[in-house]
């Protein structure tokens, strides 16, 4: 039930580096869904942020640990007053399901209109 992207002409990812990915034959593709909008791929900041994570707790967020607070805390401090609660997820699919989750909570209504 898992559709590839591009069914008829699939692409085969190798690797990518700023905000172009790059198939096994060594074309460029400009990487417009991924979550790279901000940094890219490969960015030495992110990967030195990620391997210093790594080697102190590599592990998700369902453990409590001060860095998650202290990241809240520096993140809702950019944001209006009524963004002042984070949730911290695994993916985008958990975050769209706790989004509507919330949503139908708040609402009382079922009903989702979503895009193909």
């Amino acid at each position: 039930s898992c559709k590839v992207f591009f069914a008829k002409d699939p692409l085969k990812i190798e690797r990518a580096q700023g905000q172009y990915m790059f198939d096994e034959k060594g074309e460029k593709y400009l990487d417009c869904i991924n979550n790279v909008a901000h940094v890219g791929h490969s960015h030495p900041y992110v990967i030195k942020a990620a391997t210093k994570q790594m080697e102190l707790l590599n592990t998700n967020s369902r453990f409590l640990h001060d860095n998650l607070v202290q990241y809240a805390q520096r993140l809702t401090a950019t944001l209006p007053e009524k963004l002042s609660v984070c949730y911290f997820v695994n993916s985008g699919s958990e975050a769209n399901d706790l989004a509507l989750r919330l949503a139908r909570r708040y609402h009382g209504h079922q009903d989702v209109i979503t895009l193909e």
